[in-house]
């Protein structure tokens, strides 16, 4: 799935590039160049290349982490380096599936218990993509954003229609979307999109979807800002970061969900039982 995760990042910004060079807008020559041979292909005849030489890659060069330690994260053929990004979106994925099932906090027994745990796996990978493409360009692509918002709107149905209070459900999954997506609208309402960016109120609604808990959302969105605040406070303290720089907050909103998701429950209920 990491792997699948890497490829498909690639491919989106092969297509993104070859359609906003068609718009009129400036795009990397470089980059445009490099990524072009994979729009030449179809879903029927599509096989990983390397992508600087263009070489058609084997079994034995695309088995996660190891091809890449194996020739020293280089390509085997022409020797160009792969770089960082591919083994650890791998790496990303992998250490997801594992800790998802090590920390989950429910049990995994029943049918819908069990659903619900595979749509988070599914969305797990398209957040990977997400995490890593908004990370790298600060877009956050609708191709993958729409198919995370029906993976979440159909965990949601999971949770609201499993409860025994199917009307306080939808009002708790109502409030959790205003928090990690009605906010969001409205800051990129005021500021005309120059906060934040649209992406990032599609990317609240799936999360909110996805977590189906106001308190959980909360948390989320107060773990996505912490976080930032760790990032930020040192960048601007060393001059890397100043106030026009553009920061991705959609990696910030999908770590914070995923903490809400492992650790939430654990941390609301020490809260609540320490200050109320």
């Amino acid at each position: 799935m990491g792997s699948f995760a890497g490829a498909t990042v690639w491919r989106l910004r092969a297509r993104q590039l070859v359609e906003d060079k068609a718009d009129g807008e400036k795009v990397d020559s470089k980059e445009y160049k490099m990524l072009l041979p994979l729009t030449k292909t179809h879903l029927s005849n599509d096989r990983s290349q390397c992508l600087h030489c263009g070489h058609q890659l084997n079994w034995y060069d695309l088995v996660p982490l190891v091809s890449w330690a194996s020739t020293g994260g280089k390509c085997r053929y022409c020797k160009a380096p792969i770089g960082w990004f591919e083994p650890l979106i791998e790496l990303g994925t992998a250490g997801f599936f594992v800790a998802s099932y090590l920390v989950w906090p429910d049990a995994i027994l029943t049918g819908p218990q069990i659903a619900y745990f595979v749509l988070w796996l599914i969305a797990g990978v398209l957040l990977t993509i997400l995490f890593a493409y908004d990370l790298k360009w600060s877009i956050l692509p609708n191709k993958i954003m729409f198919p995370l918002i029906g993976v979440a709107a159909v965990a949601a149905a999971f949770t609201v229609f499993s409860s025994l209070d199917i009307f306080g459900s939808l009002v708790n999954l109502a409030v959790a979307v205003f928090l990690l997506s009605g906010l969001y609208l409205i800051v990129w309402l005021v500021s005309k999109g120059q906060w934040i960016g649209f992406g990032d109120v599609k990317l609240g609604l799936a999360l909110a979807l996805l977590l189906g808990d106001w308190k959980l959302a909360f948390l989320a969105l107060f773990a996505a800002n912490l976080i930032g605040c760790f990032v930020v406070i040192p960048g601007m303290l060393a001059g890397k970061i100043t106030r026009k720089t553009r920061v991705p907050f959609g990696p910030l909103l999908i770590l914070g969900a995923v903490v809400s998701v492992w650790w939430g429950s654990s941390v609301l209920a020490w809260y609540f039982a320490t200050f109320l």
